[in-house]
């Protein structure tokens, strides 16, 4: 009887924004390449917002820290780098990275008020049922005069078709990793923020087009040649300020005293 032939086992098909598509996708992390190429860039310009820290054993809490990839950026600055992320496979990338990690949801940090100087919350709205839940304990987290930083995609239809319809097309956003149900509006945001003590501030961001379109052609040639102009010497286009939060904005803002 001749051997059958072994049986290959299809990848799973989960529904859009399942928390398990991040163990599925644990090997791509620390990938600058990889299927979170963009997460890199953003965490590199979300750490450009948070200053040297300005007293001893300063705490920055990164909500929804996944593997780490803030930490690089943060070398240096002073911080106590605690991470916080529901799943297990990424925190132990971030740990091996050197961050403090908490296994734990969003909406209830096990951490005590005004205890952060920092609170991070990076590409982490939209993947949650409840933001403003989120947005509570940030602000709930940070000391008076803490700072809080985020990135985050509007609620909009062109945030839609360029985050999800685009961009889950290219190499740089994992397919299916979005729900467009819950991208957060800005002014919402804004208010609910003050609701909570502080002031966001917001502009839009997007990566710098022919940094973006250089990487794209190196990644499809599967060079590494000369860095192309529009990207950082750590690799992958710089993120750049834009007029609109139509699609993807930044935020920072101070908690009142």
């Amino acid at each position: 009887m001749r051997d059958a032939a072994p049986v290959s086992t299809p990848p799973r098909v989960l529904p859009r924004n399942d928390p398990r598509q991040y163990d599925d996708l644990a090997g791509e992390w620390w990938r600058p390449d990889g299927a979170f190429a963009m997460l890199h860039w953003l965490a590199r310009a979300r750490a450009a917002l948070v200053p040297p820290a300005f007293r001893p054993g300063a705490l920055l809490v990164d909500l929804g820290c996944g593997a780490g990839l803030l930490a690089p950026h943060l070398v240096g600055k002073g911080y106590r780098h605690v991470g916080l992320d529901l799943t297990r496979s990424a925190l132990a990338q971030a740990a091996a990275h050197g961050v403090t990690v908490v296994n734990a949801d969003a909406t209830a940090v096990p951490l005590a008020d005004g205890c952060a100087d920092v609170v991070s919350a990076g590409e982490l709205l939209e993947h949650v049922p409840d933001w403003r839940r989120v947005v509570a304990e940030a602000c709930r987290l940070l000391r008076p005069g803490g700072l809080l930083v985020l990135d985050t995609l509007n609620d909009t239809a062109l945030a839609r078709l360029v985050a999800v319809e685009i961009g889950e097309r290219l190499p740089t956003v994992p397919r299916g990793i979005h729900d467009p149900r819950l991208f957060v509006d800005a002014r919402e945001l804004v208010a609910e923020c003050a609701r909570h003590g502080v002031e966001l501030r917001l502009r839009g961001i997007r990566p710098e087009l022919l940094g973006t379109l250089g990487w794209l052609l190196r990644r499809m040639r599967g060079a590494s040649a000369r860095r192309p102009v529009g990207t950082e010497a750590g690799g992958g286009p710089r993120i750049v300020p834009t007029r609109s939060t139509a699609v993807l904005y930044q935020g920072r803002g101070l908690r009142g005293g």
